[in-house]
């Protein structure tokens, strides 16, 4: 969302409604999350998840800063106050997403309902869109990904595809101050760089349809 084009939301050029877009680099994705201090501090300190962090519960990652600021209130929300960036491989991102069911039944891309069902309950990671948001966290019209990870997939995210975990709390604290202030500038020159993500055309096709 450092992008010229998207942060000032006034452009001449729209952005694709379906886009995967994240701060990345030639071997890992950044996602966010946010946690109670007593994980999210932990995994910041020691580079990885603690062992109560749990293993066996879905986990929402999201490569939208703002779209996390939306869910977690800029790290005010109760259980949310500690802000983290996760860098995880790429191939692990990409193995989420090959493994990923919609998590919502889409007419002609699932053959019925009881169909998608069965992938649901099967696949360990699964595709969510929304708005994504703006400065003042409003909804946008292009989407942002979300991708839930369960079983397998929270396991190998937890224990294997992470790379780094940094506490950003004061990131999105000082961003807030400036956008409260008025000075969206500011706030847009602190946002991280998050470019178009390049994956196989049918498989974004299989993951918004």
């Amino acid at each position: 969302m450092a992008r010229a084009k998207q942060c000032a939301h006034s452009g001449p050029v729209a952005e694709p409604r379906y886009q995967i877009r994240a701060l990345h680099t030639y071997s890992t994705v950044t996602v966010y999350q946010a946690y109670a201090p007593e994980i999210g501090l932990s995994a910041a300190r020691d580079g990885r998840f603690p062992a109560v962090w749990q293993r066996d519960r879905m986990t929402w990652i999201k490569p939208s800063f703002l779209w996390m600021m939306y869910r977690c209130g800029w790290g005010t929300k109760e259980g949310q106050e500690t802000v983290l960036a996760v860098e995880i491989s790429r191939e692990g991102f990409e193995w989420a997403l090959e493994h990923a069911c919609l998590s919502h039944y889409e007419r002609g891309l699932h053959a019925d309902r009881a169909t998608w069902k069965r992938q649901l309950k099967r696949a360990p990671a699964r595709v969510q869109w929304d708005p994504e948001r703006d400065l003042h966290l409003q909804p946008l019209a292009h989407r942002s990904l979300q991708l839930g990870l369960a079983g397998e997939a929270a396991r190998l995210y937890a224990d294997e595809w992470t790379v780094s975990i940094t506490d950003v709390t004061s990131l999105a604290h000082t961003i807030h101050a400036h956008v409260q202030d008025g000075d969206l500038d500011a706030a847009r020159q602190l946002l991280p760089l998050e470019r178009p993500y390049s994956v196989n055309e049918g498989l974004l096709a299989h993951l918004h349809q």
